[in-house]
């Protein structure tokens, strides 16, 4: 049985007589990178704040890092690191000298901090700015800066809130590839973001949350075939072959000028399967195959009803 980084069961949370959780249910499994999406005021960050030990909840049963997040907040505390949306650097100070900083909170002696700041600039390709004021980095060494704060705890499970916003293209792909590389390491990763690629890119699991309740949750393929849109874009050698699979199959839209057919499907290996026995049935070959899918952009639409440009 996998276990679980955080298991969340009727997670309910109101500000007077707005609800703002209503029953939500999690389950992350240790080692992965579980995404958290919804519009604006969906709970997202409220989530967070209960996970974290921020906000006490109204209601549900938490456990987070093996511990009862009511019982034992210090234990939770002890496991997890948090970095968000807004970067907890001190820019006055040098790069080494926020790493020390975060050493005596955590109650590590000076030789362990000393070590471990070491470690920890290296990690991040930060030596050659470790003297250097954090004020004078750039937006990607800064979120390199306050990852590697949040690390000096070791902790084994880690909230990242917005960890891309405002950053280059580079710099969030370079981001990227640390987180991948902190759960290859064991790390689990809860992440919230508002670009839905940096979600499809990275999370084994995605979540969606709107008005406090959890309305869709699975993989970034299986959310994306539970709108319509998706098709499969079959290509054949001649005319002959393409007229002879628009008539086996009945659906689709034929472009034969490129020679090739637009079937509708979900796109799952089932479905696939099944098309490619029709055809080879009636000897018709398929000289290539392409399936399309809604991107998350499209479900984040569909599902919550929000235009596009929210989910930016």
């Amino acid at each position: 049985m996998t276990n679980l980084a955080i298991a969340a069961n009727e997670l309910r949370k109101a500000y007077g007589d707005k609800v703002v959780l209503d029953g939500v249910d999690l389950a992350v499994p240790e080692g992965t990178i579980f995404s958290l999406l919804g519009p604006n005021g969906a709970g997202k960050t409220t989530t967070v704040q209960i996970l974290s030990t921020l906000t006490a909840a109204d209601g549900g049963t938490v456990q987070v890092a093996g511990h009862d997040l009511a019982r034992r907040p210090d234990d939770v505390r002890g496991a997890i690191g948090v970095t968000g949306q807004y970067s907890a650097v001190d820019k006055l100070l040098t790069g080494e000298e926020n790493l020390l900083l975060m050493a005596d909170l955590k109650h590590l002696s000076r030789a362990d901090g000393k070590r471990r700041a070491a470690e920890l600039l290296d990690r991040f390709d930060l030596v050659d700015a470790a003297a250097k004021p954090a004020g004078t980095y750039s937006g990607g060494m800064q979120r390199r800066l306050d990852l590697a704060m949040t690390l000096v705890g070791d902790p084994r499970l880690i909230f990242l809130d917005e960890p891309t916003t405002g950053l280059d293209p580079r710099s969030r792909r370079s981001m990227w590839q640390i987180v991948r590389e902190l759960v290859a390491s064991g790390v689990t990763i809860f992440l919230t973001t508002q670009y839905l690629e940096e979600a499809d890119e990275l999370a084994d699991r995605i979540a969606l949350l709107d008005h406090g309740r959890l309305i869709a949750e699975g993989t970034a393929e299986e959310l994306k075939r539970l709108i319509p849109g998706g098709h499969i874009k079959l290509t054949f050698a001649d005319t002959h072959l393409l007229d002879a699979a628009r008539r086996l199959l009945g659906a689709g839209h034929a472009d034969p000028e490129a020679l090739t057919l637009q079937v509708p499907s979900d796109g799952g290996v089932r479905a696939i399967r099944e098309l490619l026995v029709r055809l080879d049935e009636r000897s018709i070959d398929v000289a290539d195959m392409s399936v399309h899918t809604p991107d998350l952009d499209d479900v984040f639409l569909t599902l919550t009803g929000q235009q596009k440009e929210t989910s930016r």
